[in-house]
């Protein structure tokens, strides 16, 4: 084979060579660029976990089926009817104070005990729920928050949720009014036994007695992961995580006003700015006012932040108790309260999801359970409060104990940690 063979053999090869390089580099660009894409997503699926703590990872969401739309939709249904139970019960005893004082013929002081009887359930309930909410989704308070807490779009659904809460106790202080001013005015009480027995019937057929993760689970829901912590040792973290007991007497202080408002305005307004018996009805004004306000506010929620317009609300809240205060006008005195209840309505689904945002996933629903039940004393403890108060100072010391008691919320909400998952 001659030389010229030879270098024309060479000049092929490296031909062949240098167009699979090309090639292969071709391959290679296009392999470099999918893998750039790929990274893009996965930092934006990074990102997006950030801006949903409740939520798992990316990976293991899945489209869900309709079968599965439709048993999360009615999931959420059943624990608003819950939460209107929660809302009748509360609006409820304001209109019919001054007859259960009237009838039985005691003072402030000994029938604020209505309040306080209730405190003991909601404390033992509120311990005992961080043991069962793993075991059974029964559904009451503290773990209808829990639950809704680790939802899709638990943001939303929360400020409905609460709205329901609202509405019941709008309509509830409607009816009791009526009754109020019956000879038979404790048949009341048996239109609340039939919507807590429906109420009971639709959670032991909805979710059937079973554990959170497995009613999630047949909702097509994400399931938090969580640690290989036993019970006691979850307990114990609860118990000794500051944040949690922050925000246990932020609700705590928060429904203690809210249903001192409710239960207590109407007693205020007949005894000291001599209403007549349709006041019952302001009770509906400021409860209405609390279920509007969790849901046109939602987005001023998300225009200031959930953080910064709590503090707005409460401020708003104090300054309008404080014309309630000094203002002896029936008329000014009835829309203030409506306005007030329109500022607290936001504050409750807010501290949740503070809640949500805040905590370790593997703490998160024992956490909630306890906040909400703990908080749920509140509607005993500053009722039962204000009564003995009212019993030697008179009711015109309900104004002030409600002012002061908004400037401890804003303390204690300055001191909830801020958007950061501790552990």
């Amino acid at each position: 084979m001659t030389v010229a063979s030879f270098e024309l053999q060479d000049v092929s090869t490296k031909r062949r060579s240098t167009e699979a390089s090309v090639h292969s580099v071709a391959r290679s660009g296009h392999s470099f660029s999918k893998s750039k894409a790929d990274v893009t997503r996965s930092a934006d699926q990074t990102d997006g976990e950030a801006s949903r703590p409740n939520v798992a990872t990316t990976s293991t969401i899945t489209p869900r089926t309709r079968k599965q739309k439709i048993i999360a939709h009615v999931q959420f249904s059943t624990l608003c009817w819950t939460m209107f139970l929660i809302g009748w019960n509360d609006g409820t005893i304001g209109p019919l104070l001054p007859r259960i004082r009237e009838v039985y013929r005691v003072g402030a002081a000994l029938v604020s005990l209505t309040f306080v009887f209730a405190c003991v359930g909601f404390v033992s309930g509120a311990l005992l729920n961080m043991y069962l909410i793993g075991k059974m989704s029964f559904g009451q308070d503290a773990q209808a928050n829990s639950f809704v807490a680790t939802l899709r779009h638990s943001e939303t659904k929360m400020g409905i949720l609460h709205a329901v809460y609202g509405i019941d106790a709008f309509a509830s202080p409607l009816v009791a009014t009526q009754f109020a001013q019956l000879p038979r005015w404790s048949f009341h009480f048996l239109t609340s036994l039939g919507i807590a027995i429906s109420n009971t019937a639709t959670l032991l057929l909805v979710f059937k007695l079973k554990g959170q993760d497995d009613c999630l689970r047949d909702a097509g829901e994400v399931i938090l992961e969580k640690g290989s912590e036993g019970e006691m040792t979850a307990f114990k973290q609860i118990m000794t995580t500051k944040a949690v007991h922050l925000l246990a007497f932020f609700i705590l202080i928060y429904v203690g006003v809210e249903v001192t408002i409710g239960g207590w305005i109407v007693t205020f307004i007949i005894e000291v700015r001599e209403g007549g018996p349709s006041s019952g009805y302001i009770a509906s004004g400021f409860f209405g006012g609390l279920a509007l306000g969790r849901v046109i506010l939602l987005w001023v929620n998300k225009k200031i932040g959930e953080r910064r317009v709590l503090f707005l609300y409460a401020v708003l809240s104090i300054v309008l108790e404080i014309t309630v205060w000094f203002v002896p006008s029936l008329i000014q005195n009835a829309v203030a309260v409506s306005v007030v209840g329109v500022l607290l309505g936001p504050m409750y689904p807010i501290a949740i999801n503070q809640t949500s945002r805040t905590l370790p996933r593997r703490i998160l629903t024992g956490s909630i359970g306890w906040i909400a039940g703990f908080g749920q004393a509140g509607s005993a403890l500053l009722p039962f409060i204000t009564g003995a108060i009212a019993s030697s100072r008179g009711l015109k010391s309900l104004q002030p104990l409600l002012v002061s008691m908004m400037a401890f919320l804003m303390v204690l909400w300055a001191l909830v940690p801020n958007d950061r998952r501790l552990g």
